[in-house]
């Protein structure tokens, strides 16, 4: 094994292993949370309301800066790879954001999106809805990842159908990206 990988070669390794071609980690693009530090443990306040959790599903304070040259646009998806469906879990996936977005309030994620910055438009999650829905893994996993990636985009809109799945969304992201920048958290519940 060779542990002289430089940060730069580990991001791109990463980024290839994650399916985004080479470059797409763009340098300098950067997404932070005043509410959520990278690797810790999410707080009751992003845990779901419903499906035997008992949290307040509030999206968390989101932060970017450093995009891309070129972007038209912003993405966001909140995802979880851990959840046994085979496919992960979408939480959250947000799109038409404008360029001149750098950040989301806390609890900009509600069904009805007014936090959002103009223009903006939530896709159906997997709980079935549009907006933000918490953590919610099952009793006794180990404790799930909840990748938080913002998308720079080289179109002003995504062209999304009325009722257009996450995946659909995720498609039309991975099309138009001009670069990503993510950090994860975790949650679990003990049985």
């Amino acid at each position: 094994m060779n542990h002289g990988l430089t940060l730069a070669s580990s991001i791109a390794v990463a980024a290839a292993l994650a399916g985004a071609p080479l470059g797409t980690l763009a340098a300098g693009f950067t997404l932070a949370s005043p509410t959520i530090k990278p690797g810790s443990t999410l707080t009751d306040a992003q845990v779901f309301n419903g499906f035997g959790c008992t949290g307040k599903n509030v999206s968390p304070a989101l932060k970017w800066s450093g995009a891309p040259k070129g972007t038209k646009s912003f993405a966001l998806t909140v995802y979880d790879p851990d959840a046994p469906t085979g496919s992960g879990w979408w939480h959250w996936v947000v799109y038409n954001i404008p360029a001149n977005a750098t950040e989301l309030p806390e609890g900009a994620g509600s069904a009805d999106g007014k936090g959002l910055p103009p223009g903006s438009m939530q896709a159906n999650t997997d709980f079935g809805a549009p907006g933000f829905g918490g953590a919610c893994p099952p009793k006794g996993d180990k404790p799930h990842r909840y990748i938080f990636t913002v998308y720079a985009l080289k179109t002003d809109k995504l062209e999304i159908p009325a009722g257009g799945t996450a995946a659909l969304v995720g498609f039309m992201i991975h099309a138009n990206k001009l670069g990503a920048a993510t950090f994860s958290a975790k949650y679990g519940r003990a049985k």
